[in-house]
């Protein structure tokens, strides 16, 4: 076993396989169990502590859904404000670990293969002031609409984006995404 996990350590996309099987497994406990439902009604009563835990969920693509369904509830009850930065708190944190796991794992594995295609004339064209400023414009969009974050976050992991930027920006951009979220759901 001890064999097993070394070789596949030592697998250069090791991080890669990590995080598709991950993904993997997520879809199966939605598909195949009543997780999934018991985790939603236990968020939607914690209140405040829900919704921030929601928000570190709701920045995913797979967990936007329950998320956005827990943090609507909870929104019903409580002031859309306070719901909205208590998200955009937790949103900060799992908008983090996507940016970490992607500019310190990700990247570094998929580079090979960025090179093979073309990586030197796309590295060029990136690293020309007019993607400086556009890469993290485009990724900051995104992370406000209400679509899932891991493509803005990508775009702003490719930029040269420092920690306390992308932390204050996702912050306030998590925190208006939950808010035009809740806000609009209480309106229909």
């Amino acid at each position: 076993m001890e064999k097993v996990i070394e070789a596949y350590r030592q697998w250069r996309f090791h991080n890669t396989a990590f995080f598709l099987l991950s993904m993997a497994l997520f879809l199966w406990l939605v598909k195949e169990t009543s997780l999934v439902i018991q985790v939603v009604s236990l968020m939607g009563n914690l209140e405040y502590i829900g919704a921030f835990v929601a928000g570190i969920f709701f920045v995913s693509t797979f967990t936007v859904a329950p998320s956005a369904v827990i943090l609507f509830h909870i929104a019903e009850q409580l002031n859309p404000l306070l719901v909205a930065l208590s998200a955009g708190a937790g949103g900060v944190i799992g908008d983090f670990l996507i940016f970490r796991f992607f500019r310190d794992h990700i990247f570094e594995e998929i580079r090979p293969i960025f090179m093979k295609l073309g990586g030197n004339a796309l590295s060029r064209i990136i690293s020309t002031p007019y993607f400086a400023w556009f890469l993290p414009v485009l990724g900051a969009i995104i992370i406000a609409s209400p679509f899932p974050d891991e493509i803005g976050i990508g775009l702003m992991g490719i930029s040269r984006m420092k920690n306390w930027q992308f932390l204050a920006l996702v912050f306030v951009l998590d925190t208006l995404g939950v808010f035009f979220v809740v806000t609009l759901a209480r309106s229909l």
